[in-house]
């Protein structure tokens, strides 16, 4: 069993990348249809792989670079203000809606004497509006009555980029200009994403076009953070990243693992979530297979308890493409309490 000892602070020095989607839309005119931000642990993981590699040096753990890729997790992405890096954001699970004023506007969802979810609500909205407005809470906040939330402080920036000459300073004749997507992140706040392993503070290339991030690593401080990662999940849990499921070939709401099939009954496994997302990364030079992945906040609900927190879910429970996406955080997850459950249980 692994654990999370570090947080990763990414602070941006200028733009980050945006990727777009591969669908033409009025959005995608302009660079945003699909985007992925922030970059996903993935690219994290890329990074040390390079660093280790460039490095020697580069820590004082697992000198050998193949035992070093087998130990090395990573998790994310989180965000976090500047100065309060101990205390991320994560996102909120779906079952907690908020919206508009968020002293006043929550909803939750609960569960009913025929195990499905309905949704108790304190005012008035229409019907189809069901994301919430404040999508991210502190990790601290998790499963308190009272929810320090906030929504993701970036916005997207479309420019023109100039193409430059290989061997000369000005751009070139033909197609000299093109639209960029890029991200800009306010300066009192940063990226966060979890670690096993510790990262040696500097400038670092992250997220694609060569942008350029400062990074710093930081022990988890707070007890009640490792406390939380480590607390067994019963029935019920949130997803906190996208939950790659199944298999290298196909895509499932639930882990398909034979030792799992009493835990998540297709029939009996109740599911709070959104619409599935694209999944995909790139190891080693190649990409890997496109996958369907269960976004984060999704909500879970066992007909038995797990017993186990997501650092001792086993490797084999994840999809393997030559790297188990458990090593990039896929699927992590928290325990939550939801009302109706003892219902649930009893029935």
């Amino acid at each position: 069993m692994f654990k999370y000892k570090y947080i990763i602070i990414i602070r941006p020095l200028g733009f980050l990348y945006g990727s777009a989607g591969a669908f033409l839309s009025p959005e995608n005119l302009v660079g945003r249809s699909g985007e992925k931000f922030p970059p996903s642990a993935a690219v994290l993981s890329g990074l040390f792989c390079s660093a280790k590699l460039t490095d020697k040096n580069f820590t004082t753990e697992d000198k050998n670079y193949e035992e070093f890729t087998k130990k090395l997790h990573t998790a994310g992405p989180f965000w976090a203000k500047s100065g309060y890096e101990q205390n991320f954001y994560v996102p909120i699970p779906w079952h907690r809606i908020i919206a508009g004023d968020k002293e006043k506007y929550r909803d939750e969802w609960v569960l009913d004497k025929n195990r499905n979810w309905q949704r108790q609500r304190q005012y008035k909205q229409d019907e189809d509006k069901l994301e919430p407005a404040f999508t991210w809470q502190t990790i601290t906040s998790w499963n308190k009555t009272k929810l320090d939330c906030d929504t993701h402080p970036w916005d997207y920036v479309s420019f023109l980029h100039p193409h430059m000459e290989d061997h000369e300073r000005h751009s070139k004749q033909k197609d000299g200009l093109f639209l960029e997507s890029a991200v800009q992140m306010p300066e009192d706040t940063c990226l966060i994403y979890l670690s096993s392993h510790k990262l040696n503070n500097g400038w670092y290339r992250f997220g694609g076009e060569n942008h350029i991030v400062e990074i710093e690593c930081q022990d988890i401080k707070k007890k009640e953070v490792l406390e939380l990662f480590d607390q067994k999940i019963e029935q019920s849990f949130a997803l906190i990243s996208p939950a790659v499921w199944g298999s290298t070939r196909l895509s499932y709401r639930f882990p398909q693992h034979p030792d799992l099939a009493s835990y998540f009954p297709k029939n009996n496994t109740k599911l709070l979530t959104d619409k599935a997302i694209p999944y995909r990364y790139n190891s080693g030079g190649r990409l890997g297979r496109g996958l369907y992945a269960v976004p984060a906040g999704s909500v879970y609900v066992l007909p038995k308890p797990l017993n186990k927190s997501w650092n001792e879910f086993h490797e084999d429970w994840f999809p393997n493409q030559g790297y188990s996406l458990q090593k990039i955080g896929s699927g992590l997850c928290l325990p939550v309490e939801i009302k109706g459950l003892q219902k649930y249980q009893e029935a």
